[in-house]
């Protein structure tokens, strides 16, 4: 298990993301628990403002109190690296958006054959891992392994991403392949459903906005995965069943939106690969948890907070 950092509370308005395209430089740390907007070297006119950060601050923690929620988002432009960012450093559970990555681990280790190796399952493994629409209908023939990973980021499959953790070594197999990504802060433990159930004051099962954001850059650089699965791995995200409410409701018209949710009591996520009209892509992660711990997610909290943030990076206003 790998060590966790500590919870940061305070609104961070840009950081460097370890892995994302364009070559940025370290953040400058200002004496006041913010960082300072980095140099990209792409313009000499930023596209995202310290007017944008500011009002980007103010309009989430206005969600915050009204949803009475905490949330956490950070979102980068990997054309030219800059990134807007809110409790970047904030833990969150991650609920189902791990999916994503387990996926693109299963295509980066995976190859040939092996992907359409057959796994089969039972009635009893789908009813203790829960949520599994695609799986609960085939455990009589089984799917491919390939099948499994679709299915765990369209449909969100929980019993996919338990074969699919099984065939890339398990949440340790995962936690590792993270760990190669540069991200040392995300910590991968349970498997579905217990993956879901966060204790208090516990980093197991937990990541943060700025370690998720800087993992979605990493899996689209080009050279994580090839072209091809590249390709794959943004189809199957394209084709999540659970995220139109989410990032995609609250992205600019006409940007395109590949995204995988994540959700759970009180959590509700979403991670995302943006296009915008003009060809720039931008990886985002919302996190997002009710401060009553009884209290059920809310979609419209992500899509608000997507649709605060992402407008900042609209190069054509």
């Amino acid at each position: 298990m790998r060590h966790s950092t500590a919870l940061v509370a305070s609104v961070v308005v840009a950081l460097a993301l370890a892995g994302c395209a364009g070559g940025t430089t370290a953040p400058t740390h200002t004496g006041t628990g913010t960082v300072a907007p980095t140099p990209t070297g792409s313009s000499a006119t930023p596209a995202v403002t310290g007017a944008d950060r500011a009002a980007v601050a103010k309009s989430l923690a206005a969600l915050e109190h009204h949803y009475d929620a905490t949330v956490g988002v950070v979102a980068t432009d990997t054309t030219t690296g800059e990134t807007v960012s809110y409790n970047g450093d904030r833990r969150f559970g991650y609920a189902s958006t791990l999916k994503a990555f387990a996926a693109a681990q299963f295509l980066r280790s995976v190859h040939g054959a092996a992907r359409d190796e057959r796994a089969h399952w039972t009635a009893e493994d789908v009813a203790a891992a829960g949520y599994s629409p695609v799986t609960e209908q085939h455990t009589s023939d089984g799917l491919t392994y390939s099948q499994l990973a679709e299915a765990a980021v369209r449909q969100s499959d929980n019993t996919a991403l338990d074969l699919v953790l099984k065939r890339i070594g398990g949440p340790k197999g995962l936690d590792d392949a993270l760990t190669e990504l540069g991200d040392a802060t995300t910590e991968v433990v349970n498997d579905e459903p217990d993956l879901n159930t966060i204790e208090p004051a516990s980093t197991e099962d937990t990541t943060t906005p700025a370690a998720f954001t800087a993992d979605l850059a990493k899996v689209f650089d080009g050279r994580t995965l090839n072209a091809t699965d590249t390709a794959k791995l943004q189809d199957w995200m394209s084709g999540n069943a659970t995220g139109d409410t989410l990032i995609r409701a609250g992205a600019p018209t006409g940007w395109t939106v590949a995204d995988k949710s994540g959700g759970a009591g009180g959590i509700r996520n979403d991670i995302a690969r943006v296009t915008t009209t003009d060809g720039h892509d931008i990886v985002i992660s919302v996190l997002t948890t009710k401060n009553d711990p009884a209290a059920k997610y809310d979609d419209a909290l992500v899509a608000e907070s997507a649709k605060t943030v992402l407008p900042a990076f609209d190069t054509e206003d």
